[in-house]
């Protein structure tokens, strides 16, 4: 997927074929929030910025893991969504259910590790607004609605597969990783809040 051009991976999207789906937008999603940011650190360097060059370096070193992890992600979350076709193609029976909900857990945790993943990069674009290059705090704002759009489809792509998972304790574990969803989401809405306000000064 990391090889394929933007214009066949959208036909790919919009094709009748089960993967990539919405785990694998989610995934984008987070990927251009962590190139947003680590664009935005990469502006603010030199002299004029001295006195955060060691957050503005961590920034960096964190946007290009994670970016580079989000589209692993995305790769594992196709994969993994096509193990759960081929499980409901099996003949109907014990194996086939046992087949279906070991599918659905590993279907449900990509996009489990994205909504993390978003969760902290809504974090570090807190950490860049008030000390990042002025000039580029829309790129932040536009890196907090990528990571809260990254969130609330991760959640969902999480939540349709908790009912076919037997386990109580893995089910229970997947929705806590997804607590405080809500809150992280309303955190990118008021970084962007603060960046529109300010365009209004």
């Amino acid at each position: 997927m990391r090889d394929t051009t933007i214009v066949d991976f959208l036909s790919t999207l919009a094709d009748r074929v089960p993967a990539p789906g919405g785990g694998a937008t989610a995934a984008l999603h987070a990927a251009q929030a962590a190139a947003l940011l680590g664009m935005v650190a990469r502006y603010t360097t030199g002299e004029k910025y001295a006195e955060h060059a060691g957050t503005v370096t961590r920034v960096i070193t964190e946007t290009d893991e994670d970016r580079a992890r989000a589209l692993e992600l995305a790769e594992r979350d196709a994969a993994a969504f096509t193990a759960v076709t081929d499980a409901y193609r099996l003949p109907k029976g014990e194996e086939r259910s046992l087949a279906i909900a070991a599918a659905l857990v590993g279907a449900a945790e990509p996009p489990a590790e994205v909504a993390e993943m978003a969760a902290r990069l809504v974090g570090l674009c807190e950490t860049l607004l008030p000390i990042g290059n002025p000039n580029l705090r829309t790129d932040i704002a536009a890196a907090a609605e990528a990571a809260r759009a990254a969130i609330a489809t991760a959640r969902v792509n999480v939540e349709v597969n908790l009912g076919g998972i037997r386990d109580d304790r893995t089910r229970d574990g997947l929705r806590a990783r997804l607590a405080n969803a809500d809150e992280t989401m309303a955190r990118a809405d008021r970084v962007t809040a603060q960046v529109r306000e300010g365009l209004k000064a």
